[in-house]
């Protein structure tokens, strides 16, 4: 039974909820448009099908002696659950796919569901983040802020083979094309150990037959996930910033913002007038363990009723923000639009776009490390500031 706390906190969320408004501004849901007045069904349909991750309770303890719930500090990592599997939902069945109540779907989608299901063994679970954070500085049962979960999971996709993703955390709001293209092109030597883990790390297997791997290195491009962690004002968010933070919402590479409110991390997935459209982790549920046949009740990974709206300006202006670019033709497009919105006089750019690195990455008084440790790994140590500035949520 759901502890007292947790139900009524839960139960107030869900009778708040109001249906979505019936108004003539478009609706943009990851890329998609839509009319409120006349494809409500849609939108509804586009939300429910986004994986929803929420807090659990009763699944194996983490590391064999830890937390058997992540109630109360887990949803930055949930909400970095969800910007991922959104991820491997267009790279395994695409944008356009759509989740039905009771309808079996394809093999994929349960393989995707399986890889964050909370055991040990799956690629993004709950225990695999709470166990790398370590790494990060971050006890087990410790609150994460976007940046951490960002770095946590990039170094986690190392190990999915069948995805073979290559994932870019862009630092000091800066993305740099050069660097990205050089990750996302195997045939490039710079890719190194982190495109191709050592096979110590095939240990964390997911149930992917080994012929993934010869894949991944016949492939010329890597499906990229770039996510950019970005801090848009002091306080609170910058309202220079509300419009680029829209058009993020509109382009076809979008995989949404993970950030949130002073007391809590929300999954942003689009907007409406001034209000953003978010999944909220924040449901105790019980953990579900997949069947002998493999099978994985789905229905509590899906949110079947109205998606969650707030202000803009409550925004907390600690975010990251997330693209897919599932080929370079991709990648090149989202270059077009982010060069062609720095050119909207009402849009203030959120992080600067850039063809090759400058010198003042090369400081040796900023990055004075050893010279094997990658680009990625140096600038994280550097640039770690902005999870402080959550707190954990009070239940």
């Amino acid at each position: 039974m759901m502890d007292a706390a947790t139900l009524t906190y839960d139960t107030l969320r869900f009778a708040e909820l109001e249906d979505f408004p019936e108004t003539s501004e478009p609706v943009w849901i990851l890329g998609k448009n839509y009319n409120a007045l006349t494809e409500k069904e849609e939108i509804l349909s586009d939300v429910t099908s986004r994986l929803w991750f929420t807090y659990r309770k009763n699944f194996p303890a983490i590391g064999g002696t830890g937390p058997t719930s992540d109630t109360g500090w887990g949803c930055m990592l949930r909400c970095g659950q969800m910007i991922f599997a959104q991820a491997l939902v267009c790279r395994h069945l695409g944008r356009d796919w759509r989740w039905e109540k009771e309808k079996r779907q394809k093999d994929d989608y349960f393989s995707v569901l399986n890889a964050f299901i909370d055991k040990k063994d799956s690629y993004y679970s709950i225990h695999q983040i709470a166990q790398m954070g370590v790494g990060e500085g971050k006890l087990i049962g410790q609150w994460y802020g976007p940046n951490t979960v960002a770095q946590v999971l990039r170094k986690l996709a190392a190990f999915d083979s069948w995805s073979s993703l290559a994932v870019h955390v862009a630092m000091d709001n800066t993305v740099v094309i050069d660097e990205i293209k050089r990750l996302c092109k195997p045939s490039v030597a710079c890719t190194g150990a982190a495109a191709f883990p050592s096979t110590d790390m095939e240990l964390l297997h997911n149930g992917f037959p080994p012929e993934a791997r010869m894949m991944d290195k016949l492939s010329l491009w890597k499906p990229l996930i770039l996510l950019i962690p970005l801090r848009l004002g002091l306080s609170e968010i910058n309202e220079a910033y509300i419009e680029t933070l829209k058009q993020c919402f509109m382009l076809p590479q979008s995989l949404g913002v993970i950030g949130g409110k002073p007391n809590s991390a929300h999954y942003f997935i689009g907007y409406v007038g001034e209000e953003l459209i978010y999944l909220d982790p924040h449901t105790t549920q019980p953990a579900v363990e997949p069947s002998n046949s493999c099978f994985i009740p789905d229905e509590s990974f899906h949110c079947q009723h109205p998606p969650c709206r707030m202000r803009i300006s409550d925004l907390d202006p600690s975010i990251a923000v997330g693209f897919f670019c599932n080929t370079e033709g991709d990648f090149e497009e989202w270059c077009q639009h982010m060069r062609k919105l720095s050119l909207i006089r009402e849009a203030l750019p959120m992080f600067e776009l850039m063809d090759h690195q400058t010198s003042h990455f090369c400081n040796p008084d900023v990055l004075n490390l050893t010279p094997d440790s990658s680009d990625a790994d140096r600038l994280e140590r550097f640039f770690d500031s902005e999870d402080e500035e959550f707190e954990i949520l009070s239940l």
